[in-house]
């Protein structure tokens, strides 16, 4: 995966990486304790040569025209294969000035840090008044030391303007916002080449009999990383895809949340990729230490993280969020007139009819095929999530229903689809779920349930935990073993179990750490299950279990941040919050805000006919960390008050929500599960 989702941004990313690759960025980073500056020049020539540090100039200038997602492309590539030399201060004056020229960069008006000086013919700086000037490169003596970063080049200088140019209307936030912008994308390169250095050496690096991919810490460790790195990209991506100056408050929020994001986020990346690497990941020899020496320096570069978070308070707080706008091309002409009409017809039912209506014309479930839903393609869906949105109208949530119906639509008879599918729609029929068992939570396919073949049906006998709203539910889908002598993901049954109307079934409430009764044990004597209750055959059970549609559900994403966030950014509205606690909510509102650019980047891939990336497993990850940690960080800014509540509506529904979301990282498969699953299906780790 990289910063470019279009198919003209995945061949680009892959042109200039092959190209990249070439330049022999490594070596020339490792001459910088002699003579570095003819490599550097060679690679200079030849970035000019490829046109990359034009694609952002104006066509009429001589350059590419390309948009600044055109550049932070470019400039990712370039950062995977550490192309050395003057490229990213170049891309920042590119973008700011409009003109072809060789730049350095200085962002303090004592010249204590210059970036990229040598071989410059203009610095572009500040005076101590903020205003910023185009010096000549003879106008400015310096002192270049070897630093952390061997592909680049800071000095320390001083200049006299009395020959430089005056730029009129920038500022010191608008460069630096450009820098972040273009910076973010050069992390984002860095954190992908990391990643993909240590799962590739993971696959083949052997200990113990094995390669080392196969131990789950290893395992666990490079799925840590592919979290860290999506989010630094989406980061990356969402700043570069805001025009400079289109929209200062948009500009400046996603600036801050690649900030707080994507610097970090490429140190911690680097840092795993020597710890998987091991010793050899020490030596000087290896290219990992380059990539964790450039990530340091980026960092240093664009300023401290948490003052960015502090910002990020403060814009939430005056109410601003991430809008992010799908830009549908034109797609949606063809079916937005109907789809209004057909909301606006469902907006005027009262409410005890609305629900009826949005299963009738198939809007509760536009994804699924008919009769539930319309077998509606992204451009269809997204354009029915916006006109249901402008109409106010909320689609009721169908919470296991939405598991049980999709199985049942791809796999069941038209009887049990008749029977079942429009009734749990409209809410007549609620479903609960008899997977897990006290022995069987992530390791579902060791379960003990029985199914016993007899005359119309089977009979089940067995223990299920964990089962949600089992006390008032109607029906079950229920997983039991068909045939104990099959091997343990076969012989497994998917049966339609009637909660209500049989005999056997004992619901037991557990009480949670809530103080509520949400969960159930359920225990099955000898219940009865009729032959037209069982979804395809008697051993498919395991198949069916895993079943997703393959016109899977494409939902608009949100600009709102979650829950607690926002709780957390009404509490620091309220006052009182000290400096500390304005950046952990400002980081707060950075994760809810990447959580949200990971779906809107799913959304565009399946509206480029593309399927799901790394985004969809990251989210579920990210997502579950953003509401603990969001959770948390409420109570914790409610300080004292959680200890004598006292009728406290607002200490009590806070600490219900801390105490609740632990379930999230449990329920459905672990994390570390999960972490599993991301590690061997995307990353292709080998199972251990």
């Amino acid at each position: 995966m990289s910063i470019g989702i279009s198919e003209e941004h995945v061949e680009l990313a892959a042109s200039l990486r092959g190209w990249a690759a070439g330049l022999g960025g490594a070596e020339a980073a490792r001459l910088a304790e002699s003579d570095a500056e003819a490599a550097f020049d060679e690679a200079w020539k030849a970035v000019g040569e490829m046109g990359v540090a034009t694609i952002g100039l104006a066509e009429e200038a001589g350059g590419g025209g390309g948009s600044v997602l055109d550049v932070a492309v470019a400039l990712e590539a370039c950062a995977r294969e550490l192309v050395p030399g003057p490229l990213l201060s170049n891309a920042v004056a590119v973008a700011l000035l409009g003109r072809d020229e060789r730049f350095a960069l200085a962002l303090d008006a004592d010249l204590r840090v210059v970036l990229d000086l040598p071989g410059a013919t203009h610095v572009l700086l500040p005076d101590t008044d903020g205003a910023w000037w185009v010096a000549p490169a003879s106008a400015v003596t310096g002192t270049t030391s070897v630093g952390l970063d061997l592909t680049r080049r800071f000095s320390s200088a001083q200049a006299d303007l009395a020959d430089a140019e005056r730029v009129d209307g920038l500022t010191t936030d608008r460069v630096r916002r450009a820098l972040v912008t273009y910076a973010a994308a050069e992390a984002s390169g860095v954190a992908r080449w990391c990643l993909a250095t240590a799962v590739d050496y993971a696959k083949v690096r052997e200990q113990f009999g094995k390669p080392i991919g196969a131990f789950q810490a290893i395992k666990h460790l490079c799925a840590e990383m592919l979290e860290t790195a999506e989010a630094v990209t989406a980061s990356a991506w969402d700043v570069a895809g805001v025009a400079f100056g289109e929209d200062d408050d948009q500009w400046a929020f996603a600036a801050d949340v690649a900030l707080v994001t994507a610097f970090d986020g490429a140190v911690e990346v680097a840092k795993s990729c020597i710890q998987v690497l091991g010793g050899i990941g020490f030596t000087f020899e290896h290219d990992a230490h380059l990539s964790l020496r450039r990530a340091l320096a980026l960092r240093a570069l664009v300023g401290d993280a948490d003052d960015a978070a502090e910002r990020l308070t403060t814009r939430a707080v005056s109410g601003t969020r991430r809008q992010v706008e799908v830009d549908l091309e034109g797609r949606d002409d063809a079916v937005r007139d109907e789809v209004r009409a057909t909301v606006a017809r469902i907006a005027a039912e009262d409410e005890a009819s609305r629900r009826r209506a949005l299963v009738e014309t198939g809007y509760l479930t536009p994804h699924w095929p008919a009769p539930a839903g319309l077998a509606a393609d992204p451009v269809t869906q997204i354009v029915i999530d916006q006109e249901l949105a402008r109409a106010g109208v909320t689609r009721p949530d169908i919470v296991i229903a939405g598991w049980a119906l999709p199985t049942i639509l791809e796999h069941g008879t038209d009887e049990q689809r008749e029977r079942f599918v429009t009734a749990s729609l409209l809410g007549d029929l609620v479903w609960c779920q008899l997977f897990s068992e006290p022995g069987s939570g992530s390791d579902l396919a060791s379960l003990r349930t029985r199914a016993t073949k007899v005359d119309g049906g089977w009979r089940l006998d067995g223990q299920k935990v964990w089962t949600s709203v089992a006390d008032r539910a109607d029906w079950a889908i229920c997983l039991a073993r068909t045939d104990p002598d099959a091997k343990p993901h076969q012989g497994i049954g998917y049966f339609l179990v009637d909660m209500k109307g049989s005999d056997g079934i004992d619901v037991r409430p557990l009480r949670e750490i809530t103080g509520e009764a949400l969960f159930n044990e359920v225990f099955l004597d000898d219940v009865f299950v009729p032959d037209d209750c069982l979804v395809a055959g008697p051993t498919d059970g395991w198949r069916l279990a895993r079943t997703t549609l393959a016109n899977e559900r494409v939902a608009m994403a949100t600009s709102r941040l979650s829950k607690s966030t926002e709780h957390a950014v009404a509490l620091a509205a309220a006052g009182g919050l000290s400096t500390t606690q304005h950046v952990a909510v400002g980081r707060s509102v950075a994760l809810s805000t990447v959580c949200s650019l990971l779906g809107v980047r799913t959304v565009l891939r399946s509206l480029a006919g593309q399927g799901p990336g790394a985004e969809s497993a990251v989210a579920k990850l990210l997502g579950v960390r953003n509401r603990q940690d969001g959770s948390e960080l409420v109570v914790r800014l409610l300080e004292s008050r959680v200890l004598v509540p006292g009728g406290d509506d607002e200490v009590a529904a806070a600490t219900w929500e801390m105490l609740n979301t632990r379930c999230l990282s449990i329920a459905g498969g672990t994390t570390q599960i999960m972490r599993n699953v991301a590690g061997e299906r995307i990353l292709g780790l080998p199972r251990g």
